[in-house]
């Protein structure tokens, strides 16, 4: 009898003692951060080589991260949009454009990529948009947003047309210089 009264008294103790143990370390640790979110918004002329030429991009694009994956956004939404006016041998311009709604945008330091599919596009002679949106094209663009006393302008990398092979949230380097306008990034 003497045995089992032992016995349930070591079981009871060590009971308490993992359950002291449980509740000392749940009141230590912090509750699990809460979702975050990164936006990157604005517009800017590009600098592009051929002389009256102009190329823009807009964007507008919002993305949610949980704690369980701070890195791979859990949703994305927004439009990025570009668009390049040509001159036209008889002195007028014409611009092709086409707009992307997001599915993916992932942010680091002053960094951001977002791609998307092509939802509208304009619809002039020779314009490549039009079967670029029938073909649901994917674009990927990269921006870099320098902070307040950062060296060098803010910079965009365009993928150019790519076929369903190209995968959410991959562009190239921004390497285009921003020459009017600019961006804020928020992450």
């Amino acid at each position: 009898m003497r045995r089992r009264t032992l016995h349930a008294a070591a079981l009871l103790a060590l009971a308490a003692a993992l359950t002291g143990t449980t509740a000392t370390a749940s009141a230590a640790t912090p509750p699990p951060a809460a979702e975050t979110t990164a936006h990157l918004k604005g517009s800017a002329r590009l600098d592009y080589p051929v002389a009256g030429e102009e190329i823009r991009v807009a964007v507008d694009a919002r993305a949610t991260f949980t704690k369980d994956d701070p890195w791979y956004p859990a949703r994305s939404e927004g439009t990025f949009r570009l668009s390049h006016r040509i001159p036209q041998p008889d002195g007028s311009s014409r611009t092709y454009w086409a707009e992307m709604e997001v599915d993916c945008m992932t942010t680091g330091g002053p960094n951001a990529t977002v791609t998307g599919r092509i939802v509208a596009a304009s619809n002039n002679p020779g314009d490549p948009f039009p079967a670029m949106l029938k073909d649901h094209v994917r674009l990927g663009m990269s921006f870099y947003v320098p902070g307040k006393g950062a060296a060098g302008p803010a910079r965009v990398g365009l993928s150019g047309a790519a076929d369903m092979t190209l995968s959410k949230c991959m562009a190239p380097a921004p390497f285009d210089k921003v020459v009017a306008g600019g961006f804020t990034l928020k992450s």
